[in-house]
């Protein structure tokens, strides 16, 4: 696998991409790994997306609808 520090990989993150092969790439920064790029597996590439448009949102997923001042004093 070949190991690349992250400066290079920043300079050169899509001529990488383009040439990654099957052991994929280590990024180092000061010398200790920080992240591993590896290729999907095309079983994975079909996965990423295959619920699109097939789930619904319905109402606020982020509320908890229980009312509250952030400002109140206690």
């Amino acid at each position: 696998m070949k190991t690349i520090g992250a400066a290079k990989f920043k300079e050169q993150c899509l001529a990488l991409l383009d040439q990654l092969d099957a052991d994929g790439l280590v990024i180092t920064k000061h010398g200790k790994p920080i992240a591993r790029v590896v290729p999907c597996d095309q079983q994975d590439a079909d996965l990423i997306g295959s619920l699109r448009h097939k789930i619904k949102i319905r109402g606020d997923l982020l509320t908890t609808g229980v009312r509250w001042d952030a400002d109140a004093q206690s």
